[in-house]
């Protein structure tokens, strides 16, 4: 239920959304895509990971985040729908547009092995 309870709040939706659509992101590109301060962010980030929805990984200044492996078959279930029930969600498709457009001076994150 942990993990109900972190996604219940928009913001950190809005941000595993994100995760589960595009994978590994630095923290810049969230934070524009949600048109949102980079602290609030980071905060809403951290619980996430406090909570075990994402992972977080530094290379150099930069902060990467996706999502965590998931650890059962609620969370397998969790991050499919992550991925495909949102699509037609207005503030979720307004969220898609800015990331795609948005850019920051981070590298590109490592290739790392697909998620499920």
């Amino acid at each position: 239920m942990t993990i109900l309870k972190a996604l219940a709040e928009p913001t950190r939706l809005r941000l595993a959304v994100l995760l589960a659509l595009n994978g590994e992101t630095c923290v810049c590109r969230l934070a524009e895509a949600l048109e949102a301060p980079q602290f609030r962010i980071s905060r809403h980030l951290g619980i996430l990971r406090d909570r075990g929805v994402v992972e977080a990984r530094r290379d150099g200044t930069w902060m990467y985040y996706r999502l965590s492996e998931p650890r059962s078959s609620l969370e397998t279930c969790l991050q499919g729908c992550l991925r495909e029930c949102f699509a037609d969600d207005a503030t979720i498709q307004g969220d898609s547009a800015r990331f795609v457009r948005g850019e920051c001076g981070a590298q590109p994150p490592e290739k790392l092995p697909p998620q499920k």
